[in-house]
């Protein structure tokens, strides 16, 4: 007689939470948002661009009509004719070449200093750190206008007076350049890399050059691009010591066109459409390297 016996029935598995799991929440997913988080950000971003379309627009019209109520919010027929002007009234061709050597040495050398100087608060152990970083915060607290008085007057003693040393030297460095750098550093820089580096008989200067600077290229890709854009569009201290016969800067140059007893306000549109060009065409050119790097040096942090 032969006895069949019944293996016990298995209890069902339950589903595990990572597979109910949409695949978009799943590791290597990717997420989408949804409707309402689309519809924020085309708001945001039409926001964003309402200016510089205006500016087009206002480019596009002749004085007569940009003084007329309503104000007209969509193109003329004057915009090649208005930027042309603009650009051989206001020699923007030379304020170009000039605010491209001012604001390209300025940020290479805020960038190179920045960082150093955000390595040694960052990394190295001396007397006075936390001090001499709270002086370096505390300048960013103090008014850029409180010295322009004293500066003008240290420019015009050494002759500088409508040369472009006059505005690159007072801005070879920046305190929020240090800060930013040391933040960055604290947290993607490990104590334990520059520490082989000691042990393999690196001196300071080649641990800055082959550990430090190789660590910090996202957040120096990041401060070179604002420090950039920073100087291409200082308007103050330029127009104190340059004039647009002499060696003008953008900013310097469009503000010219505003002179006179009645100012063309197309014109005026028309030469900030064109000091603001460059920049969008060196951030669709490096914005996506430059935010890659972030997100690289983020992860390896």
């Amino acid at each position: 007689m032969t006895t069949t016996v019944t293996p016990p029935e298995t209890p069902p598995v339950k589903e595990s939470k990572r597979s109910r799991l949409p695949k978009s929440a799943r590791a290597g997913g990717t997420l989408h948002g949804g409707p309402i988080a689309y519809a924020i950000l085309i708001v945001f971003t039409l926001v964003s661009l309402f200016p510089l379309v205006w500016t087009a627009i206002a480019a596009s019209r002749d004085n007569q009509r940009l003084a007329q109520t309503p104000p007209p919010f969509w193109f003329g027929s004057n915009l090649f004719k208005n930027l042309e002007i603009a650009w051989k009234d206001a020699n923007l061709g030379e304020a170009f070449l000039n605010t491209t050597i001012v604001a390209g040495v300025s940020a290479a050398t805020i960038v190179v200093l920045s960082t150093i100087a955000g390595f040694a608060f960052a990394k190295l152990r001396f007397k006075g750190r936390n001090a001499l970083m709270l002086i370096v915060i505390g300048t960013m607290m103090v008014p850029p206008q409180l010295s322009i008085i004293p500066l003008y007057m240290m420019v015009a003693k050494l002759d500088w007076t409508d040369q472009l040393q006059a505005v690159i030297f007072p801005s070879l460095v920046s305190a929020f350049g240090v800060f930013f750098m040391r933040q960055y550093l604290l947290q993607a820089l490990p104590d334990e890399v520059i520490e082989a580096a000691r042990v393999d008989g690196a001196s300071s200067w080649r641990v800055v050059w082959h550990v430090v600077f190789p660590a910090a290229r996202p957040a120096m890709a990041v401060l070179g691009m604002l420090m950039f854009v920073q100087t291409w569009n200082d308007f103050l201290w330029p127009f104190l010591v340059l004039t647009q016969n002499g060696n003008p800067t953008v900013q310097v140059a469009v503000a010219a066109l505003g002179r006179g007893y009645t100012p063309d306000q197309s014109l005026i549109m028309a030469g900030a459409l064109l000091g603001t060009l460059p920049l969008l065409l060196v951030f669709a050119i490096f914005g996506k390297q430059i935010v890659g790097g972030i997100m690289q040096g983020a992860v390896k942090g």
